[in-house]
């Protein structure tokens, strides 16, 4: 067992992530013998800590867990999974998928899941990195064509009198016959040991069902990190990515998230050694 009692927690600045975590990071249920930090960082700077090993326990895009597989296990809860929704890809004024494929998308991060998504469903493509929170205002501005927008920016890209020009949840949605789009999951690191990795998977399970049987408090504390939007915002932007499939990715999750890297590796963006049918979900039953 880990000597340090303590437990580092890297997630997103985002409601969804601060509901799920809530609960076990604030004591709400007996942790031992750990106890529980969360760190907020923007999801590729995670992806860059997870390759670092900074955390016992981090939240990545699942473009970028092959990457981190040698030091850290794949929880089976913790999942953001879009059904039939995800990142969505917004211009300002009315363009086609064609006009947009032509021109210069913002994109969150290389290694999110939101831009292997995108290359997925549309090819090769011209992009530049713009942080999450700015892309909106990157568009408006005329700096980018169109930007790929994640977080809450998915139900508040109308408020900024931005046009929905496709939304890849949907289009992953049409294309693989109805499986969830998988956008971020929950790793632990492996050097715990079997058993502590074990714990801690419990403990993150329990927390978001926790927050999802008793959500007031989790949802009062979540809005904090929702950059100005309302609670009814708030609280459908959480429960489109904290539900029973964060409890447990299901047969269908998972299987989406080996056919979202085998994707990956068919247009050389996932390493092409990774055995993707032999990905083990920590905690799955």
């Amino acid at each position: 067992m880990e000597e340090t009692t303590r437990i580092k927690i890297g997630h997103s600045p985002d409601p969804d992530d601060a509901f799920m975590f809530h609960a076990m990071t604030t004591g709400k249920f007996n942790t031992e013998p750990y106890e529980y930090e969360h760190v907020l960082l923007d999801i590729e700077t995670l992806n860059q800590k997870a390759l670092e090993k900074e955390f016992e326990v981090s939240a990545v895009s699942i473009h970028a867990l092959p990457d981190v597989l040698d030091s850290y296990a794949l929880m089976n809860c913790g999942a953001s999974m879009g059904e039939g929704y995800g990142p969505r890809i917004v211009t300002n004024g009315e363009k086609s998928l064609e006009q947009v494929k032509q021109g210069t998308i913002a994109i969150p991060g290389i290694k999110t899941s939101a831009h292997l998504a995108l290359r997925i469903m549309l090819g090769d493509l011209e992009t530049i990195v713009v942080p999450f929170d700015e892309i909106m205002d990157a568009v408006k501005s005329g700096h980018v064509d169109a930007g790929l927008i994640i977080h809450e920016g998915q139900l508040t890209w109308k408020d900024e009198g931005l046009h929905l020009v496709a939304d890849l949840g949907e289009m992953w949605a049409e294309r693989t016959g109805g499986l969830p789009l998988p956008l971020g999951g929950n790793v632990v690191r492996r050097a715990l040991g079997k058993e502590a990795c074990e714990i801690v998977t419990k403990h993150v399970k329990q927390s978001i069902e926790y927050a999802i049987s008793d959500p007031e408090e989790g949802l009062s504390f979540a809005i904090k990190w929702g950059r100005g939007i309302d609670e009814s915002t708030n609280e459908e932007f959480v429960q489109m990515y904290v539900n029973e499939r964060t409890i447990d990715y299901g047969q269908e999750g998972r299987k989406s998230v080996r056919m979202f890297l085998k994707e990956g590796q068919k247009i050389g963006m996932i390493r092409s050694d990774l055995d993707v049918d032999a990905l083990q979900f920590i905690g799955e039953e």
